[in-house]
């Protein structure tokens, strides 16, 4: 259960990578006082000093080196690894080199891309495993671009039209909200967008959040398309401020956001902005729709019975 534990911890860890912008003060770091912590690292470099002794290491971006123990695996996705001290289960270098160097430990597996060097006096107890694990996007081809275009396109559309046929409230509130509360919808989606990640990375941590945690992490790319579904809305009205059929005004605004999608890059910033202000624009929408509904009047008193004193 604690091993099932720390992978979806990595997991979630590698969900946040792709939502934040890289930055080296970003890291997590083995406490002193604590002899028993992960040290995971998004960029940067990861190092386990000759005294340390943690459980996992993990580095996202840049290189490794490890001189204490670590007492499970060593997992760095994109750069070079190297070891001289211990590593009592597996060393996983996904897009980098890897050094064991004479008299270093290792009680796993070495699994790579490219081929490890293993000096003499090392001791390697698994095997030399290969994996070829490195995504060029040119090596996609338009025609995987196009499918996936496709695929997207076709899903913010039923999505949407989904939500205009059981949520026809969405619509007003949507473009009062986008008319009257530009910036507060930004900031909000902004909020959303970036906090979704961390916390359900913090939940995995817990034992009493972990299946939340999951679960969110799990929801996120709906989450995210949702936002993007709404903001489709926004920019459609914003073309068609005169009319009033949402539905004429979801289409318009999805064929606008999806053929700015085929633009290389330029799609690619175009959805992040859509995610942050329609995450923003749906929770100020729901949060007007619930203050606004007044409450149930209560009914009238009987009158009271003739004659009663």
């Amino acid at each position: 259960m604690l091993r099932n534990r720390r992978v979806l911890l990595i997991a979630g860890a590698a969900v946040l990578l792709s939502c934040l912008a890289a930055s080296p003060a970003f890291a997590q770091a083995k406490d002193a006082a604590d002899d028993n912590a992960d040290q995971i690292v998004m960029t940067g470099r990861l190092v386990v000093s000759a005294d340390e002794t943690v459980d996992t290491a993990v580095i996202f971006n840049g290189p490794a080196l490890v001189e204490g123990t670590v007492r499970e695996s060593l997992v760095v996705l994109n750069g070079d690894a190297e070891v001289t001290g211990t590593v009592q289960e597996d060393v996983i270098v996904l897009n980098g080199d890897l050094v064991i160097r004479s008299g270093a430990e290792v009680g796993g597996d070495l699994v790579t891309k490219s081929t490890p060097q293993v000096e003499d006096g090392a001791t390697v107890r698994g095997e030399r495993k290969s994996v070829a694990t490195e995504f060029k996007i040119d090596e996609v081809g338009f025609g995987g671009r196009v499918v996936w275009w496709v695929a997207y396109s076709v899903s913010v559309l039923i999505l949407g039209l989904l939500l205009l046929v059981f949520a026809p409230q969405l619509f007003p509130s949507v473009r009062e909200t986008a008319r009257t509360r530009l910036g507060p919808s930004i900031g909000w989606g902004a909020g959303l967008f970036f906090l979704l990640p961390i916390g359900s990375v913090l939940l995995l941590i817990t034992v009493v959040g972990l299946p939340l945690g999951i679960f969110l992490l799990l929801a996120l790319a709906f989450i995210y398309t949702l936002g993007y579904v709404v903001a489709t809305l926004a920019v459609g009205n914003m073309i068609m401020r005169s009319s009033s059929n949402r539905f004429v005004v979801f289409l318009v605004g999805w064929v606008g956001l999806r053929l700015v999608a085929l633009i290389p890059f330029l799609g690619g910033w175009l959805w992040l902005l859509g995610c942050i202000w329609g995450l923003g624009l749906l929770a100020l929408a729901i949060h007007r729709r619930a203050t606004d509904t007044p409450a149930p009047a209560m009914p009238p008193m009987p009158p009271a019975p003739v004659g009663a004193a």
